[in-house]
C-alpha cells in the first residue's frame, strides 16, 4: 500500500514502480504535519498516534512490516483512505448531525409555539394585553442572554450529560405551560425556559469537535434549518390540533402546549445514551474509525487542544478584545431582530391580513418550509467555494427586500397577497444569515477555547436582538405593521455592509500573515521545526 521513511541511512529501500504507486495514491506528513509537494490527495499519514500503536500494527501497510520499518516509525505516521474519512464523515451526518438538527427542532418549536397559542385563545383565556404578550417573549430571551455562559460548558462537562439535562428541563417546562393560570405564572415558566434552552445554543461549537473547518457551514445549515422545519410543523401541528380541540375539553392553546413539549422528556433519554462526548466516544464508530476521526482533525486545533477538556484563559481573554468577535457579534444582532420576531408574530400578521385563525395557522408553514430547502442549499455551496462573507451578503440583501416588499404593500395598501409574498425571501434570508454568521465565527477562531469564547459572545451581543425584535409589532400597527417591516429591512441591510467590512478586514490580516511567514520562512531556511504547534499555527487562515 505505501510506507514512510525513518530518515536514517539504512531506510526503507523502495523500486521505482513502488513508488510512482505510493506518489499516485498518497500524501505524505511529516512530524510537523507539513505536507509534501504532491498535487494528488490520496489516503493520508497523520502523526501523533503514540497510543494506537499497538493495535494497528497488525493491520499497518504491508510495505511498512515487509521493508523492516522499526516500531518509532509506525507509531509516528498513521494511514488513512479518503474513502475511509468520507465513511466517517457520513456517519458523524447520519447519527449525530441529524440527531441534534432533530433537537433543536424541538427546543425551536417550544420557543416560537406561543406565537400559535396566541391566536388560538392563549390571550383571551389569560386576559393578556398586547404588552403583557411582548413582556413573554422578553422573558424568554433575558434569561436566554444572562446564561449564555453556559456554551462554554460544552468544552467542561461531558457533552452527553450536559445536553440531556438541558433537553429534560425545556420539555419539562414547556409541558408546565399547559397548567399556567395567569400572565405572572407563565411570565416565570417563559424566563425557566430561556434558562433550559440558552445551553443549547453551542451546538455549533459541539459540531467543531467532530468537523473540519470547511466541513462545519453545511452541518450547522443541517441544524440551524430545523428552526424553519420547527416552525412550518408548529404551524401544521397547531392546524391539527386546533381541530382536535374542538371536539375535546382542553383549551386548544392548552393542548398546544402539552403535545409539543413532552415529547423532549422523553427523547433526552436517549441523549443521555446516543451523543458522544468526542470522536473516540462514537459508538456507532469502529475502533479504527475512531482514530481516523481523531487523526484527520489533527490540524483543526493549535497545539492539540481539542483533545483536553480544559479552557485557556489567556485564550478567552485574546478573544473577548478581538474587534472581530464583535462585528460577527453585531451581524448576529441585526440578524436575530428578523429571527426572533417573524416566527412568533407570523401567524397573527397573517390573520390580520384578513384570514381565519385555521387559516392563518395553514399559511404560516409554507415560508419556513421554503427556508428550509434555501438554508441547506446555503451552507452547502457555502462550505463548497469557501466563502462566507458572499452568501451573507447575499441573503442580508434578500431578506431586506422581503421586509421592504412588505413595508411598501403595507403603505399603498396593496392586496393581502403581495405582503404575504414578502415574508419568503425575508425569512430564506435571515435563516440563511444566521447558519453562515454562526459558522462563520467558529472558522475565524483557531483554538477550542477561542471558539467556544466566540461563540458565547455572539449570543451574549446577538441575543439582545430579539429585545428589539418582540416590540416591532404592537397590536396598534395591525393590520400593515409597516414600522416594522421598515426596521427589519434596515437592520438586515446593515448585516450586508457589516459582512463587508469583515471581509476586507479579514483579506487584510491573510495578507499580513502570509508576508510575516513568507520573512519567516526565508530565515529559518535549513533549520528544524521543532514544535508540531508552531507548524500548525503558520498554517492557519482567515476564511473570508
Amino acid at each position: 500500500m505505501g510506507s514512510s521513511s525513518s530518515g536514517s541511512e539504512d531506510g526503507l529501500a523502495m523500486d521505482m514502480n513502488e513508488e510512482g504507486y505510493l506518489e499516485e495514491n498518497f500524501e505524505l506528513k511529516d512530524l510537523t504535519g507539513s505536507h509534501n509537494d504532491s498535487k494528488y490527495l490520496g489516503s493520508t499519514f497523520d502523526p501523533g498516534f503514540e497510543d494506537s500503536h499497538s493495535d494497528e500494527e497488525d493491520r499497518s501497510p504491508s510495505i511498512l512490516r515487509s521493508r523492516g520499518a522499526s516500531a518509532s516509525t509506525l507509531q509516528s505516521f498513521m494511514l488513512y483512505t479518503p474513502e475511509e474519512e468520507r465513511s466517517v464523515i457520513r456517519k458523524f451526518d447520519r447519527h449525530l448531525v441529524l440527531f441534534v438538527a432533530f433537537l433543536y427542532m424541538l427546543s425551536f418549536l417550544d420557543r416560537s409555539n406561543i406565537g400559535n397559542a396566541r391566536i388560538a385563545g392563549l390571550s383571551e383565556d389569560l386576559h393578556l394585553s398586547s404588552l403583557q404578550y411582548e413582556w413573554l417573549l422578553r422573558a424568554f430571551y433575558i434569561t436566554y442572554i444572562l446564561f449564555e455562559w453556559m456554551t462554554l460548558l460544552w468544552k467542561v462537562l461531558p457533552p452527553h450529560i450536559y445536553l440531556s439535562i438541558c433537553v429534560a428541563s425545556w420539555g419539562l417546562i414547556a409541558s408546565v405551560q399547559s397548567c399556567a393560570f395567569s400572565f405572572t405564572s407563565l411570565l416565570v415558566l417563559r424566563a425557566a425556559l430561556g434558562i433550559g434552552e440558552a445551553g443549547f445554543v453551542g451546538v455549533p461549537f459541539y459540531l467543531s469537535f467532530f468537523y473540519k473547518r470547511d466541513e462545519l457551514a453545511f452541518r450547522t445549515g443541517l441544524f440551524i434549518s430545523a428552526a424553519p422545519l420547527a416552525i412550518s410543523f408548529a404551524s401544521s401541528l397547531a392546524w391539527v390540533i386546533t381541530k382536535i380541540g374542538n371536539h375535546i375539553p382542553i383549551a386548544d392553546w392548552r393542548l398546544l402546549f402539552l403535545v409539543e413539549g413532552f415529547p423532549s422528556i422523553v427523547v433526552s433519554v436517549f441523549v443521555f445514551l446516543y451523543i458522544p462526548d468526542n470522536p473516540e466516544t462514537a459508538r456507532y464508530l469502529t475502533l479504527r474509525e475512531r482514530k481516523v476521526a481523531r487523526s484527520r482533525l489533527r490540524k483543526e486545533t493549535v497545539g492539540g487542544e481539542a483533545e483536553k477538556r480544559v479552557l485557556k484563559w489567556s485564550e478567552v481573554r485574546e478573544t473577548l478584545i478581538d474587534p472581530k468577535s464583535y462585528l460577527t457579534a453585531a451581524m448576529f444582532f441585526c440578524s436575530n431582530v428578523a429571527f426572533s420576531s417573524l416566527p412568533v408574530f407570523l401567524p397573527t400578521i397573517i390573520k390580520e391580513m384578513g384570514y381565519s385563525s385555521l387559516t392563518s395557522q395553514a399559511l404560516s408553514a409554507p415560508p419556513y418550509l421554503a427556508a428550509f430547502l434555501v438554508v441547506l442549499l446555503t451552507a452547502y455551496y457555502s462550505d463548497r467555494y469557501r466563502t462566507r462573507s458572499a452568501f451573507v451578503i447575499f441573503h442580508a440583501l434578500l431578506a431586506s427586500f422581503g421586509y421592504a416588499m412588505m413595508a411598501i404593500a403595507g403603505t399603498v395598501g396593496a392586496s393581502a397577497k403581495w405582503r404575504y409574498l414578502g415574508v419568503y425571501p425575508a425569512a430564506m434570508g435571515f435563516f440563511s444569515v444566521v447558519t453562515i454568521v454562526i459558522t462563520w465565527t467558529i472558522n475565524n477562531q483557531d483554538s477550542d477555547s477561542k471558539k467556544g469564547t466566540g461563540v458565547a459572545m455572539l449570543n451574549y451581543i446577538g441575543q439582545l436582538g430579539p429585545l428589539v425584535g418582540v416590540h416591532l409589532y404592537p397590536d396598534s400597527d395591525r393590520p400593515y405593521y409597516v414600522k416594522g417591516m421598515a426596521i427589519c429591512a434596515c437592520f438586515m441591510a446593515i448585516v450586508a455592509v457589516l459582512a463587508y467590512m469583515l471581509r476586507r478586514i479579514l483579506d487584510l490580516k491573510n495578507r499580513r500573515m502570509a508576508d510575516e511567514e513568507s520573512k519567516a520562512n526565508g530565515e529559518d531556511e535549513g533549520l528544524v521545526v521543532k514544535n508540531a504547534a508552531d507548524q500548525g499555527s503558520k498554517g492557519f487562515k482567515f476564511m473570508l
